[in-house]
């Protein structure tokens, strides 16, 4: 029963075989106006209507498949430009950071090397940690201590970056710990630093402007001292007794520029200056401990 119906089923698709080829041998051999031709163009006009329709209404079909493919390739290459943006950022981040760092550095290089009062110091630089959380211009953090030769009231200088008018002293060390210390700066009402102009050598003390970190005031002036708006304001290097005073800052160290003066040529004239580090931008400083065995 089986044979005989595997036999009856090869006998068909042999005789399928055999038909096609007569018919596709007679189709290629008649004219074009032959009735092969003629019946595939008949069989052509009534599917064709039906193969335009199945195509119109299959067509949503196959543009949402289409939108489905689109949005999950898009949605793929959205997360991955993502990614090279967020590298890119974080890139660019780092290399601002590492620039702006090689400024600050460079500028405490210069600034270290000029003044020839400094060669009897050994600066130590460190990084800012933090600033005092509830007043700014008072104090900073710095991350070196008595380990590497900090002490109580030794000079600080630092760069802002900014070029050379952005160098100069910003305090003094007020607290000590094994690798950490506190920086009181100069912008506090409780420092003074002697100081004198460059050009016209006449002498005072810097203090903050209360309520106005960029301004100090150069205090105690006399009425036929030579200044001028524009005068560079260094260190005097003088020693007091006054304990404001007490920190032994050397000689010609930038404080900051002139930029007024209230009634000049009085008794009570006050001078104004800007300070040359905006304290805002500085994130290394450096500490001007004493040379060991004359080494630095």
């Amino acid at each position: 029963m089986y044979d005989k119906t595997v036999r009856r089923r090869r006998a068909v698709l042999g005789l399928l075989v055999v038909s096609s080829l007569i018919l596709l041998t007679a189709y290629f051999g008649e004219p074009a106006g032959g009735a092969l031709h003629s019946v595939q163009r008949g069989v052509l006009q009534v599917v064709s209507p039906i193969q335009e329709g199945a195509s119109r209404a299959l067509k949503p079909v196959r543009d949402l498949f289409g939108w489905v493919g689109d949005t999950v390739s898009a949605k793929g290459e959205l997360k991955s430009a993502r990614r090279d943006r967020d590298q890119w950022r974080a890139s660019a981040i780092r290399n601002e950071a590492a620039a702006r760092d090689n400024r600050q550095l460079r500028g405490l290089l210069g600034l270290d090397q000029a003044p020839q009062s400094l060669k009897a110091f050994d600066p130590v630089t460190a990084r800012v940690t933090g600033s005092s959380p509830t007043l700014w211009y008072v104090r900073i953090f710095i991350d070196r201590g008595s380990s590497s030769g900090l002490q109580v009231d030794q000079p600080v200088i630092a760069s802002d970056g900014s070029g050379d008018e952005g160098n100069g002293l910003i305090g003094k060390v007020e607290t000590v710990a094994s690798n950490s210390s506190t920086v009181r700066l100069i912008t506090d009402a409780s420092v003074a630093v002697a100081a004198r102009t460059v050009s016209g050598n006449a002498t005072g003390v810097v203090t903050p402007k209360v309520g106005n970190p960029r301004d100090l005031i150069l205090k105690y002036t006399r009425k036929d001292d030579q200044i001028a708006s524009g005068d560079v304001v260094v260190t005097a290097g003088t020693t007091s007794k006054r304990d404001d005073l007490a920190a032994p800052y050397p000689p010609d160290l930038p404080i900051g520029r002139v930029t007024r003066i209230d009634e000049p040529g009085s008794e009570s004239q006050e001078v104004h200056l800007r300070p040359f580090v905006d304290l805002q931008h500085v994130e290394w400083v450096q500490v001007l401990t004493k040379k060991v065995d004359n080494n630095r």
